[in-house]
């Protein structure tokens, strides 16, 4: 199916970053297969992040535990954990341990702020770590606040993708040298990565500190979002002149008027009168006008509406899965193409037979869960 079909990744379960990434490999196509905690009562199997995957529900501070997890490690390509640094390894599953079982995994590490440093220990979340980066202070009105651009850019973007991009680049390496290694993925390092061109454009002069002072920002009147007259909002992003002059034609603004694109000292005065002109019209209006054009636009469309739009629903952009609306997987490929095969299992429902494929016996597995080292959901 996926391009990662044969890749087999243990995931030590955690939250956001971690089950992001556990997403992305699963969708390719990898077998992932998730160490819950034992004992776990979720019934529950809506969690989008936690599709795809198998799970077991192991006691990993019993050295039963401990010792399945590293019997996992024998025929995997990779393992993940987003703990805080050290924990594995008071666990007894640390990169030493476990690649003293299997030379060629690739060991990944999901944190906040990185193995080391002198943050490395404290508690954080993606608002913390987007702050560290620059990504959050760029953030915002003019005069304003920063504003969090929901947890995409650290735990995301910065965090889990970075982590996935970090695994694959590893197994790829492992196939060459035959050795494995640790990746350390941080959410501030991934985060700062995703602030790149905007290191780029300071250095070269043309990006002021200032929010909302920039053309990628909302400082522009050209690259921004307006209310519509029910009460919607509409998105532009007319950065090239020939773009431009299609959005000043199809608005009805006045060319001449309007022909100082770039003049910064005008930016407000146009907002200003594109505010008033985009009020005048529903969204759906504007969409009638420029929808499909070269403006670069595109309405603002909320969680419950996006799976009705005719593009993504030509491209099945969008999926379903038991009751669910969820993100179908991308990217696309046009050979081994991927495929959702499950949506969240329960935690431990594939205990029985995650343990049996990994060469245990049936009265092994049942003495495992008879000591309650490996934990089943309960029958409803």
């Amino acid at each position: 199916m996926g391009p990662l079909t044969g890749f087999q990744i243990i995931e030590l379960a955690g939250i956001g970053p971690g089950p992001f990434c556990g997403m992305m490999l699963a969708d390719m196509g990898a077998e992932v297969i998730r160490v819950d905690r034992a004992g776990s009562s979720s019934r529950r199997n809506i969690d989008v992040l936690n599709r795809g995957r198998k799970s077991i529900a192991v006691d990993l501070k019993s050295p039963a535990g401990k010792e399945l997890v590293l019997k996992l490690c024998e025929s995997a390509d990779g393992l993940f954990e987003g703990f805080r640094p050290g924990v594995t390894e008071r666990l007894g599953i640390g990169p030493e341990e476990c690649l003293g079982r299997n030379e060629k995994l690739v060991y990944g590490r999901m944190t906040g702020w990185g193995q080391d440093g002198p943050m490395a220990n404290a508690a954080g979340h993606d608002i913390n770590y987007i702050a560290l980066s620059g990504a959050l202070g760029a953030i915002g009105n003019q005069g304003g606040k920063p504003v969090p651009p929901l947890n995409l850019v650290g735990d995301f973007g910065g965090g889990g993708m970075l982590l996935a991009f970090g695994m694959v680049c590893g197994m790829l390496e492992a196939q060459k040298s035959g050795k494995g290694q640790v990746v350390d993925s941080a959410m501030v390092d991934g985060a700062a990565t995703l602030m790149s061109m905007f290191f780029t454009m300071r250095a070269a002069g043309i990006w002021k500190d200032e929010r909302a002072s920039n053309m990628l920002d909302g400082g522009a009147h050209f690259y921004d979002t307006y209310e519509t007259s029910d009460g919607g909002y509409i998105s532009l992003g007319s950065i090239e002149p020939q773009f431009y002059a299609l959005l000043v034609e199809k608005a009805g603004l006045d060319a001449e008027d309007f022909s100082a694109q770039m003049d910064q000292s005008r930016w407000p005065e146009f907002k200003e009168k594109l505010t008033t002109v985009f009020k005048s019209k529903t969204r759906d209006e504007w969409c009638d006008i420029m929808e499909g054009s070269d403006v670069c636009f595109a309405p603002v469309l909320g969680l419950g509406e996006v799976a009705d739009h005719p593009h993504n629903k030509a491209r099945g952009t969008f999926v379903e899965m038991d009751g669910v609306v969820q993100p179908a997987p991308s990217p696309r490929f046009n050979r081994t193409k991927p495929a959702l095969t499950h949506s969240s299992r329960i935690p431990g429902q594939d205990g029985r037979e995650v343990l049996l494929g990994a060469g245990l016996s049936d009265s092994e597995v049942d003495e495992l869960i008879s000591q309650k080292v490996v934990t089943l959901p309960e029958a409803h």
